[in-house]
């Protein structure tokens, strides 16, 4: 009588995707970034699999108003590169999140996905809207505090 247990890998095909909408009016972006990648990344699932799309789709709404803690709104600073030489052009995040908020929000959850393959495919299922309005009501989304 064998009382080994074999661990159930899931398969991508086999996966069911939920589809969730978060608001982040007022919610903390790197706590909601945390509980973001989660969802997509499946870990909040019994049947999570390391190296499978297990997640489900996430629709955020209200990015424009998320917050930091602290001083990183004056502090923290947001860089990207132009391509050319001496290119660096640099933002405070007080800037950033009111100039391009949607993308604050998917460079922080970015930050905390996997790097490759499995995290190219996973970032494709956030869906980030700087206001309240989203068109994916068809996919009846269930809502998730932030």
């Amino acid at each position: 009588m064998s009382l080994t247990k074999q661990t159930a890998s899931m398969q991508k095909e086999s996966v069911p995707h939920q589809w969730y909408i978060v608001d982040l009016n007022g919610a903390v972006l790197g706590r909601a970034a945390v509980k973001l990648a989660n969802i997509l990344r499946g870990k909040d699932k019994p049947s999570y699999t390391p190296n499978a799309d297990c997640g489900s789709f996430v629709v955020v709404v209200n990015a424009s108003k998320a917050t930091l803690t602290g001083k990183k709104m004056e502090t923290k600073v947001y860089h990207r590169h132009t391509g050319f030489a001496g290119g660096i052009k640099s933002e405070p995040a007080r800037v950033y999140l009111q100039r391009k908020s949607e993308h604050a929000v998917r460079l922080a959850v970015w930050g905390m996905l996997p790097k490759g393959a499995l995290g190219r495919r996973l970032i494709t299922k956030l869906k980030v809207y700087a206001g309240a309005n989203h068109p994916h009501a068809a996919q009846e989304p269930q809502s998730l505090p932030a």
